[in-house]
């Protein structure tokens, strides 16, 4: 077929017209042939089997049946009538049933005719009905041209109301099959269809519209998923290579006195092994004469900050400045005073900037930082400000990276001539999955192993009934000198209602826990960020045992004494937040506890989601059942949500073949960079194609 055929505007294909394509356009985003030909059906109707009366199942599928009404009457209900047949074959009998066009229905239908009907069943009272069903009679239904597999296609309700339904759309699609006689150029190299076996792009394309049978179906779905997977897999690493290869950064090739001096006498403890590694990972690239851009992911509490101060030695060590930027000012606040306490021994020269440094102090910083005295900056959002300009920043590590936006970190590139070295650091574990799509343009290290003499959280569930146990537990352990954290759902729609329950909350456990021989601090959303702090600060130093909170405290507070972490209402959180804020206690030597509370009334997901944190610990594995319940699109948050805009494939479910697409892609780009070989020219002019008309799908840069 002529390759650009498929560019045609849907308007030209016979029996769209104007109106129709306006239509497609507005409420399914198809603009062209090309479009319309990605428009996969999202499932099928088996109607390759005719069940009998007594194989029917109770759970409402969609069937076909083949036999005769015996009986017609009409039923008086509540409001109007219903009409019912009595439909028998040899096995048994079920009802047919029409709520509305009565008077025309009983005029057509045929009595002791054979008859094939279709549609759902429902289970009432000992016997199956059918409401609505689809009827064919037997001679005109055995003479009809069909496909056996009839697919159903993405659609709106404005869509079937414009009488666009599902019977129209696969009409169209069978007319642009006859306009463009069936020819598609194919789009993956020999090597690869051979190897694993695939169908030509143009059978793919037939079959899962069209299929002829079950296993030519799955043949195509397979295909269409790995040629999808793969292309992203090729952009991905191909922005990563030009990366390295256009985008010069500075290198840093001295180990210098300050990286050995802390190395040899002033690490608080002994690296592990994963951090030994990371490091390693990290000077191999600052010592390369490309960027670096790397995710470094690692569970609550796996030390990824000793990793970062040993990165910034680096740069300093070569004459660069270093800076941290956390996404709230108490990380930051908490990363400053870590480092201070860690170089202290160094004499370097640390500042921190945050909204609420003063303008006075500003300056000095802006001053140090523009003569170079300054040798790491740590700070918020503070530092993306056009004022603050580095002498010359070599390192810029960002915290929590999901908080900030694509934009707010290319501010930090525009603080050089050249692009400082990048380190995104994460304590949301995201699964391999959705790293190698989302990430596939960074470099990833993980650090998968605690510092030793860390103790694993004992993590049990709790129902509200329990309560009276859970309180003399938390008296026992303030008697033992330790802190607790007590944490309440905030669910922004429903502000009043989380307010009252943190309130009410806050009062029996004032009731239970009474003043002067106990000191609650309290901390949500709708306090001034001054009374927040003095609050924190207030726990953090030990003048208050008990800490009632919304999940503000979520990231990053750091108080070894706190020992157990109570979470109000568990179902009502996400599993990375049950994580993330179970990640709050076990920073110190004793042993620390997570009391997940709960109503009996739970969810199917919900009792998954407690069972998952009561097994294990494991962030990664956390991550990945988080990602089989909610789906891609919700774990990366709302600002992402659209980042899979996936046409066949499923990052979830489909986690082997984009494994197999990674490899290929890899394999494909290894031996041609350029895809310059003859081999490779469907996959360049493919790519290319995609890329012209924006169907690759930019991920986060």
């Amino acid at each position: 077929m002529n390759k650009n055929v498929l560019q045609t505007p849907i308007d030209y294909l016979k029996g769209v017209g104007p109106n129709r394509a306006d239509l497609l356009r507005k409420e399914l985003g198809i603009h062209t042939y090309q479009d319309f030909i990605n428009l996969f059906p999202n499932r099928y109707i088996d109607k390759t089997r005719y069940f009998k009366v007594n194989e029917l199942q109770r759970n409402s599928s969609e069937v076909q049946v083949v036999g005769k009404i015996v009986h017609i009457k009409m039923v008086q209900q509540k409001r109007g009538k219903r009409l019912v047949a009595t439909f028998v074959d040899a096995t048994g009998e079920m009802e047919l049933v029409w709520f509305r066009g009565h008077k025309w229905i009983k005029d057509s239908l045929k009595l002791n005719t054979p008859y094939v009907i279709f549609g759902k069943t429902n289970w009432f009272n000992g016997t199956f009905s059918m409401p609505h069903p689809e009827m064919e009679l037997l001679k005109e239904h055995e003479q009809s041209l069909r496909t056996a597999m009839q697919p159903v296609y993405p659609s709106t309700e404005k869509l079937n109301n414009k009488g666009i339904t599902n019977r129209v759309i696969n009409k169209l699609m069978q007319q642009l099959f006859i306009e463009s006689r069936t020819q598609f150029y194919e789009t993956l190299p020999p090597t690869i269809l051979n190897e694993l076996k695939l169908i030509s792009k143009t059978e793919a394309l037939f079959n899962i519209h069209f299929p002829k049978s079950q296993e030519l179906l799955a043949k195509a779905q397979y295909r269409l998923k790995f040629e999808e997977l793969f292309y992203i897999q090729i952009q991905l690493i191909t922005k990563n290579l030009i990366h390295k290869s256009k985008i010069k950064g500075f290198p840093f090739d001295q180990v210098g006195e300050k990286f050995n001096e802390f190395y040899a006498n002033h690490l608080p403890f002994e690296l592990t092994n994963a951090q030994k590694r990371v490091i390693k990972e990290i000077r191999n690239d600052l010592g390369s004469n490309a960027q670096m851009n790397r995710l470094l992911q690692g569970d609550v509490g796996s030390g990824k900050t000793i990793v970062a101060l040993m990165s910034m030695l680096l740069a300093i060590d070569n004459d660069f400045q270093a800076c941290i930027m956390a996404p709230t000012e108490i990380l930051a606040i908490q990363h400053y005073n870590g480092i201070m306490e860690l170089v202290k021994p160094l004499g370097l020269n640390v500042k921190l900037l945050t909204g609420s440094v003063k303008t006075k102090d500003r300056r000095v910083i802006h001053e140090m930082l523009e003569d170079g005295s300054l040798h790491i900056l740590i700070g918020t959002h503070a530092i993306l400000e056009d004022k603050v300009q580095f002498k010359n920043l070599g390192l810029a590590i960002i915290d929590e990276q999901h908080r900030f936006g694509v934009a707010q970190r290319a501010k930090l590139w525009h603080k050089n001539t050249f692009p400082p070295h990048i380190l995104v650091m994460t304590a949301t574990p995201i699964p391999r999955t959705l790293a190698m799509s989302l990430y596939g343009d960074l470099d990833v290290s993980v650090i998968d192993e605690l510092p030793p003499g860390r103790k694993a959280i004992k993590t049990v569930h709790r129902y509200d009934s329990n309560r009276l146990k859970v309180f003399r537990f938390i008296r026992d352990e303030i008697a033992k000198g330790r802190q607790i954290y007590i944490v309440y759902p905030l669910i922004q729609e429903s502000e009043q209602l989380d307010y009252k329950d943190l309130m009410d909350g806050y009062e029996s456990i004032a009731r239970e826990f009474p003043m002067p021989d106990y000191q609650i601090s309290i901390v949500h959303g709708k306090m001034k960020p001054a009374d927040k702090d003095f609050e924190m600060n207030r726990f953090i130093k030990g003048e208050t045992q008990i800490m009632v909170a919304t999940t503000v405290i979520e990231v990053g507070v750091n108080v070894p004494n706190a020992s157990v972490m109570i979470i109000e209402s568990a179902e009502r959180f996400g599993l990375s937040q049950l994580h993330q804020l179970r990640g709050r206690v076990g920073r110190g030597a004793e042993q620390s506890f997570c009391i997940l509370m709960t109503s009996h009334k739970l969810s199917a997901d919900g009792k998954t989601r407690l069972e998952t944190m009561v097994r294990t610990s494991d962030g990664f594995e956390i991550a990945e059942v988080d990602l089989k319940l909610r789906g891609p699109g919700n774990i990366m948050g709302t600002q992402q949500s659209g980042v899979l805009n996936l046409k066949i494939a499923d990052i979830v479910k489909d986690n082997d073949i984009l494994k197999t697409a990674r490899y290929f892609a890899q394999q494909v780009l290894k031996a041609d960079p350029s895809l310059m070989a003859p081999e490779h020219k469907a996959v360049r002019y493919t790519f290319a194609q995609l890329v012209k008309h924006k169907n690759i799908w930019n991920y986060i840069s």
